[in-house]
């Protein structure tokens, strides 16, 4: 599976696809590490992909993206608060799940989670309600785009606001096209550098100072790699095989959260955390497609 997933006969969506069904019908066998692993992957995968982009054409990108990022991530914080206390979801898990929506999923909820000190099932249910919720959007998103006739600015804009973790953003915007990609991935790691001020945030919220925050270090090394295909003319000549790794290493990073995707992973994520994930998106996905259909060309 791996080896396939490796080769260019398999698209992200499929991969995606494979995953569910190793982790329905055969599991994994080694679960316990599968997050870590799809974690590693993604952050290099993310630094390639930086090898076939344009510095000056994607900071451009990502200065127009700012004014949705952040009042799409204001909106979804404080929308999950009080979402969170009329489903009566714990506070952690309630936070976690709007944390997780407003900014990059899985490694959100994965930096802020130790510093509110949220306990495993709380970290399980939101990551859980983030991955359910990203496997749908890597096959309604282009399909919706599609229909709607969204140029590919808009598309990179709407699926980096809207869609959860970078690997489906990065799976879904390259399945629409190279400049959706471009525009989706640049938008979406500016998004991630909103996970320092929102942890340092949670410190207070929590009243847990002290604890060490994370910080996403792998978009220093993408817009190095930017900048190195954009200024460095000999870059260029291996560039295209570094985007080919950097392609197959993401597929692979699908199907390997696919893998975690088991029944109870499904069965622990429970009926209201659920409908807090599913409104909250719900929400920041129509807000979003109206702003970018409205502003953006």
């Amino acid at each position: 599976m791996v080896v396939i997933c490796l080769s260019s006969l398999v698209s992200p969506p499929v991969a995606l696809l494979m995953g569910l069904a190793v982790a329905q019908f055969i599991g994994h066998p080694y679960l316990q590490i599968n997050h870590k692993a799809t974690h590693i992957l993604l952050q290099f995968s993310v630094i390639g992909l930086g090898f076939g982009m344009n510095f000056t054409s994607a900071l451009k990108a990502g200065q127009d993206g700012i004014l949705f990022t952040v009042v799409s991530i204001t909106g979804t914080l404080i929308v999950g608060y009080f979402m969170g206390k009329f489903l009566k979801i714990d506070k952690k898990s309630s936070f976690l799940i709007s944390v997780g929506t407003a900014i990059c999923g899985g490694s959100a909820i994965a930096a802020v989670s130790p510093v509110i000190k949220a306990e495993e099932k709380q970290i399980s249910v939101a990551l859980g309600t983030v991955f359910i919720l990203n496997s749908v959007a890597l096959f309604v998103f282009p399909i919706i785009g599609h229909a709607l006739n969204l140029s590919q600015t808009q598309f990179g804009l709407w699926s980096a606001i809207a869609i959860h973790d970078t690997s489906s953003v990065v799976g879904a915007a390259g399945k629409y096209g190279t400049q959706a990609l471009e525009v989706a991935t640049t938008v979406k790691l500016a998004r991630a550098l909103w996970i320092i001020p929102v942890a340092f945030l949670s410190t207070f919220l929590f009243k847990n100072r002290g604890n060490k925050i994370k910080i996403p270090w792998f978009i220093g090394l993408f817009m190095l790699a930017m900048i190195a295909n954009t200024y460095f003319p000999f870059v260029k000549g291996f560039s295209h095989f570094l985007t080919g790794i950097a392609k197959a290493g993401l597929t692979l990073t699908l199907f390997l959260i696919g893998c975690g995707l088991d029944r109870t992973l499904l069965l622990n994520v429970g009926f209201r955390p659920l409908i807090q994930g599913i409104l909250l998106w719900g929400i920041i996905s129509g807000s979003a497609l109206w702003a970018v259909m409205s502003f953006a060309n």
